[in-house]
């Protein structure tokens, strides 16, 4: 549940931008990124980085295609999305607080969280996204500039991205969790 709520925003900024507008797009995802942010609130969970991030990125770009230059292509606005994504994830690594933190700290005890491989999952798990996003943002270019190139291969990337990310988000913590946990091999009994 907790990955849908995070992708929804994306997720209908992309349906959006097959049937309407850039700036209708934008500013929907928007409001659904404070709907996000609304609904942790009332549950008593902390406002998120990549929350607060992502209603700035929409809304910023939104305005600046109603204030400033309505002409811009959609791809150049998926780029320009995937473009501050990528600064709100590699702005929380470089602050000290990777973005996943904040998620999986609500999802484990006090324990777990203490634990210094809790750290270092949460920054692989952030770089992973961040890879994610890049790749995005790479296909997107590629559309942009390689004309030949189908609009489908950008989809496949931007799907593949994604969903490689949330793949990775899913199955790093079991494999650490499992690793961990795992007595030594001199410790197993020999039959």
């Amino acid at each position: 549940m907790t990955i849908f709520l995070i992708l929804a925003p994306y997720g209908a900024f992309a349906m959006l931008m097959l049937v309407t507008s850039a700036t209708v797009s934008l500013l929907a995802a928007a409001l659904i990124c404070f709907g996000v942010i609304a609904l942790d609130i009332a549950r008593g969970r902390s406002i998120k980085i990549l929350g607060v991030g992502s209603v700035i990125v929409f809304a910023a770009i939104g305005l600046y295609l109603i204030f400033v230059d309505a002409t811009l292509s959609a791809t150049a606005v998926k780029i320009a999305v995937d473009a501050g994504i990528l600064a709100v994830s590699l702005g929380s690594i470089l602050a000290g607080h990777p973005f996943t933190r904040q998620y999986a700290i609500e999802e484990v005890d006090a324990e777990t969280a203490k634990l210094p491989g809790f750290a270092k999952a949460n920054y692989l798990i952030t770089w992973a996204w961040a890879g994610a996003v890049l790749l995005m943002m790479i296909s997107n270019i590629a559309v942009l500039y390689v004309p030949s190139m189908p609009l489908w291969a950008g989809l496949l990337v931007a799907f593949a991205a994604r969903n490689a990310a949330v793949y990775f988000t899913r199955w790093y913590p079991h494999y650490r969790t499992a690793k961990d946990s795992a007595p030594p091999a001199r410790a197993l009994p020999s039959h």
